[in-house]
Parts: C-alpha cells; sequence; structure tokens
C-alpha cells in the first residue's frame, strides 16, 4: 500500500540537488488532497524546504468557488500557505476545452513558481496509462506516446510527478484514511470530455479484460521514453547541423533523409517554443519548402504561426507581421522611441563620426517604407535604392514594412541602424549620434 515513504523516495530520485521548495498542485479532488495529506507527513523530514500550495480557479464550472473554498479550509487545518490563481481561458475554433484549460493551467504554474522550488502533481498509474492511450488514439509520435516526463523544466523551477507509480485505488485509500474528503468535479464526470470518455465509459471494460492494464501501458510509455530520448539527441545533431542563423539550411536540410528533415522541422518549431502543426500539415510545408524554386517565397500558416522560405533559407515567424505606425519622434527630448508590439524601439546613441545633430531638425519622422526611397551612403559615392540595399543585405521581404525609415521633412535621414545617409553625417573625429534599433525582430 502507498505510504509517504514512497512519496519520499520518489522525490529523493527526481528532485533536482538546487530544490529550495514543493508546492503542491491542489485542485481539491481526491489525488491532489491524498498528495497533500503525504506531504504534511513528510513536513518534518523535509523541514528545510519550503513547503505551500497553489490552487488554479479556471472559472469553468458553477462549482470553481466550492473548490477554491474547499483548499482554503484544508490548508487552514494543516496550517499550509495557499495561493489561489486565476487565469484567463481563451477558448479558440478547433481547439478542445480540455486542451485550453490545461495550457492556461500550466502556464499560470510556471508564473507562480519560485526559483529553485518544485511544483508536484499527483498524476497517477491511471493517468499515466489514460494519457499514453489518449496520444495513441490521436496518432502522437514517439515522443507523444512517451506520456509523461517525471520531471521536466516549468518556468524559473520544475514540475515533478512524483506518483506515477502509484495505483489510483492505493493513493486514495491513503488520502481517505488521511480524512482529507474531496470534492467531486463534474468536468471530471462529462463524457464529452475525451479523458472523462475514456476513465468512465472504456476503462472499466479494459480493466475488466486486462486487470494489470495501467501498469503494462505504464511500462510501454517508459519504453518509449527511453527511445524518444535517444532519438531527441540524434535530432539535436541534425538540428545544429541544418542551422543558418537563425534560420534552417534549405541545402543543409536536402542533405538529410525525408523522416529526419521533418523531424528537424519539428524540432526547430518546438524549440522556438511553437507547437508543430499536424501531420500531414508538416509535410506538405516540408514540401514546398524544399522543392520550390530560388524565386519563389512560399509560406505555410498554421494557429498563429508562419513558415516561410526566402532565397536558400526557411524562417518561422508570426503569421501576422506587425505593421510599423508612423510617428514623430523628438529624440533630443525622448532617448527611446518605441516602435510597437513586437517591434522593439530605437534609441538614441552618442557615436563619433555619426549623424550630425546640429543637421538635424527637432523632431524626426518615423514613418514604413513607401516605396521609391533612395540614399547616399558615401559622400562621393552615388545614391542608392533602399530596395536594392534591402535585396543585397538580404533583408527578408515580410519584414521590409516594419522597418523604421527616418525622415527630415522630406529628405531619408537612416534606415533603422541599417544605413544612414552621409550628408547628416559629421566628420570622422567631430562627436555626432546614432539611431539603434534594440530588440528588433530577425530581420535576416
Amino acid at each position: 500500500m502507498f505510504s509517504a515513504n514512497d512519496l519520499l523516495e520518489s522525490l529523493r530520485s527526481l528532485a533536482p540537488p538546487s530544490i529550495r521548495g514543493f508546492a503542491i498542485a491542489l485542485s481539491g479532488g481526491a489525488d491532489s488532497c491524498a498528495l497533500m495529506a503525504a506531504m504534511i507527513q513528510l513536513r518534518p523530514t523535509l523541514s528545510g524546504y519550503g513547503l505551500r500550495a497553489i490552487h488554479v480557479n479556471h472559472g469553468l464550472q458553477p462549482a470553481a468557488p466550492e473548490f477554491v473554498a474547499r483548499c482554503e479550509v484544508l490548508c487552514d487545518r494543516f496550517m499550509l500557505p495557499l495561493i489561489v490563481v486565476n487565469p484567463v481561458i481563451r477558448l479558440t475554433p478547433g481547439r478542445s476545452v480540455e486542451e485550453v484549460a490545461r495550457e492556461a493551467r500550466y502556464a499560470a504554474l510556471g508564473q507562480e513558481l519560485r526559483s529553485g522550488e518544485c511544483l508536484i502533481t499527483a498524476h497517477h498509474e491511471q493517468d499515466q496509462a489514460e494519457t499514453f492511450l489518449l496520444q495513441a488514439l490521436r496518432g502522437a509520435g514517439v515522443k507523444g506516446l512517451s506520456a509523461m516526463p517525471g520531471r521536466r523544466p516549468l518556468g524559473v523551477g520544475w514540475h515533478l510527478r512524483p506518483l506515477l507509480h502509484v495505483k489510483r485505488a492505493e493513493l486514495r485509500a491513503f488520502g481517505s484514511a488521511m480524512h482529507v474528503l474531496e470534492l467531486r468535479d463534474s468536468m471530471n464526470e462529462d463524457l464529452r470530455f475525451d479523458r472523462s470518455y475514456l476513465r468512465h465509459a472504456i476503462w472499466p471494460t479494459l480493466e475488466s479484460r486486462w486487470p494489470a492494464a495501467a501498469a503494462v501501458l505504464c511500462r510501454s510509455a517508459a519504453h518509449l521514453a527511453q527511445a524518444a530520448h535517444v532519438l531527441a539527441a540524434s535530432v539535436c545533431r541534425d538540428l545544429v547541423a541544418a542551422r543558418d542563423g537563425n534560420a534552417l539550411s534549405i541545402p543543409l536540410m536536402r542533405r538529410l533523409a525525408p523522416q529526419r528533415q521533418l523531424e528537424v522541422l519539428r524540432a526547430f518549431a518546438e524549440e522556438a517554443g511553437i507547437r508543430p502543426p499536424a501531420s500531414p500539415k508538416l509535410h506538405e510545408a516540408l514540401r514546398q519548402m524544399l522543392q520550390a524554386g530560388v524565386d519563389r517565397m512560399p509560406a505555410i500558416f498554421w494557429s498563429e504561426h508562419a513558415l516561410r522560405r526566402y532565397r536558400d533559407r526557411m524562417y518561422l515567424t508570426p503569421a501576422n507581421i506587425e505593421p510599423l505606425v508612423p510617428r514623430d519622434w523628438d529624440f533630443r527630448a525622448d532617448a527611446v522611441c518605441e516602435l510597437g508590439t513586437g517591434l522593439g524601439h530605437l534609441a538614441v546613441r552618442a557615436q563619433a563620426g555619426g549623424l550630425d545633430p546640429a543637421r538635424l531638425p527637432a523632431v524626426l519622422q518615423i514613418r514604413p517604407r513607401r516605396g521609391g526611397e533612395t540614399i547616399k551612403q558615401d559622400p562621393h559615392a552615388p545614391t542608392r535604392s533602399v530596395r536594392h540595399l534591402c535585396q543585397g543585405r538580404g533583408i527578408v521581404p515580410w519584414m521590409r514594412d516594419s522597418i523604421p525609415f527616418l525622415h527630415a521633412d522630406n529628405m531619408l535621414v537612416a534606415v533603422a541602424d541599417l544605413w544612414s545617409d552621409a550628408r547628416f553625417r559629421c566628420g570622422s573625429a567631430q562627436a555626432g549620434v546614432a539611431f539603434v534599433w534594440e530588440s528588433a525582430p530577425p530581420i535576416l
């Protein structure tokens, strides 16, 4: 039978050496209440570490206030600090309530975690087996079929699942013996949700035929987790080899076998914190990127993201690029000019041989390109088309409308910190200024 000592052994194997404390994810349900009771028993042993509880109130059901109140009562009983967080749930077409709520929950928990603190959740053996089956029914690959890891980074701390080897009946028997009665979550019994349907409509029949189903499926998930680890190391090497700055090199990608290309593209997205599209769309995206002629610029869109090609490189970008909104800037009064969401800001810096403040008006106009702009980079050279300069520099086309052009009345002074006009510069030994584009989005 499960005991607090089982939890202690599991925590010792999972927790990193730098651990400073534990935060219990307390929902008010049977499993999290049992986990809390076990941690309370271990409090004397873990006296050198902080211990608190966090409750996430999704606000998705009428009983939500009752769960908050139940958690408050339990934490008062055990003199355990409790934090209640209230994430904003934004439902979007094509995504389930379960998925959106889960993402919002972990985002809120990650923000709440302190440095070196471990969030511990009460996921047990049957939860792991259910996750394996749900991933299989979604057509997941090796990583998805690995189900839930025992430890993963979260925010500035860690997320631990120390009960994945514990049977649900044993965990709940422990909670009952500790008199931590839970509230029933109606959403956990709603058969419209995939996990609830699996748990209540499918699992009893499955377990009646195969009593050890949970343990066996968890063992399969563990085998696949080992395989995923080996695969991830191989994909990481391929990703490093195929990189070209902040993009992927088309010629280098073509050297890889087709399946390796797909895994590298998936890893490229995940590294950027972007959920890749479903495999069929990922296949199509890869086909278009690799087969398009060098003069073509295909783009594949999904969710809020896009995969784009320019010349011999492929990039991950937002689906919608923010255009630059025109504005005026008194650079003598304000050292920084914000350019808008995701576009960074311009800052003025002292620079010998830079732009001559005496030749600049009190207020500069910042606006996006209009087409046809020219600039004289050298006093002894002809003016150049900014369009040709962008092409020569390799600036990606989808960002060209977001680059700040600085004007003095109707004359172009500078294009961000890429080029400046020699007619506004001072001598090489004179004190001048430079405009620097900081926190800029990738443009090359």
